[in-house]
């Protein structure tokens, strides 16, 4: 699943292709929406809402799309070839006279009424990358974590109704960078305000970059710090990085922690990964 400076950069390519444009193509592939045709709508605006985009339009609709683990959306020129993949996996097209955004194997596609969205998306929690992030929305987010203190810190931090927009790769390098591995229970993490400010600080520091970069280092193999890294060592004191799956069954996320550098209970070493992690 994307994680939400990824979909900030979706919204950014789609909004710079359609605001402002009159939809002169719309096919939306989906049976429920077979038959709508938004052609000659003005976009008024595509806004990310944690890991869901909403593309607003003249009429008081909004698109609602989730990309999930394959979706994706792709700009291309009048008269580009597509290069998304294969046409049946196009769930969406929208057309202006200067741009065409094709959406590919989208999981979420529905239409609602813009007044309405918060059917869609009114369970998230506070978004990191909404433009009026303060410190109530690190209270709320803070507050939505607590409310389960058994629950372990890598699930609670993946749950969008806490605070939306962390995947997997910022849940591990943010229980890496607060010390903890990802199965401490809530209840044991300490200075959980600051685990919340400091993913507010790093996806905001990432969300207008090429490459996400929690080190601080942008040489390749360099800018995370444990995530992918099952088959190297830990970039601050040199030990094996373990990997292992965490989350419900059939939720599953593969999961990396250094044994040294973090503080509480792992999974034992006949789950973990293969490789040195």
């Amino acid at each position: 699943m994307p994680e939400g400076d990824s979909v900030w950069q979706t919204a950014a390519r789609l909004g710079d292709a359609l605001v402002g444009g009159e939809l002169t193509s719309c096919d939306l592939r989906v049976p429920k929406l077979a038959t709508v045709d938004l052609a000659g709508e003005i976009v008024e605006s595509v806004r990310p809402r944690g890991k869901h985009l909403l593309t607003r339009f003249s009429n008081g609709w909004t698109l609602h799309s989730h990309m999930r683990m394959e979706g994706r959306w792709q700009i291309f020129e009048p008269g580009e070839s597509w290069r998304g993949g294969p046409t049946h996996q196009i769930r969406a097209i929208l057309g202006t006279k200067r741009r065409i955004a094709v959406g590919y194997r989208l999981p979420v596609l529905e239409l609602l009424r813009t007044t309405q969205e918060s059917l869609a998306v009114g369970h998230l929690g506070p978004d990191l990358l909404d433009p009026a992030w303060n410190d109530p929305s690190a209270d709320e987010a803070v507050r939505r974590i607590e409310r389960e203190p058994r629950r372990t810190i890598g699930e609670a931090l993946l749950d969008q109704r806490n605070l939306a927009g962390i995947g997997n790769i910022y849940k591990s390098e943010l229980c890496f960078l607060t010390g903890v591995t990802p199965w401490t229970a809530v209840a044991d993490v300490p200075d959980l305000p600051r685990l919340v400010d400091r993913a507010h600080r790093l996806l905001l520091a990432n969300r207008d970059r090429p490459m996400r970069i929690t080190t601080g280092e942008t040489r390749p193999g360099r800018t995370l710090w444990v995530y992918g890294r099952k088959r190297d060592v830990c970039m601050r004191c040199g030990t094996p990085v373990r990997a292992a799956d965490q989350g419900a069954l059939g939720e599953e996320r593969v999961t990396y922690w250094c044994p040294r550098c973090q503080e509480g209970p792992s999974p034992s070493p006949a789950t973990w990964r293969p490789g040195r992690g």
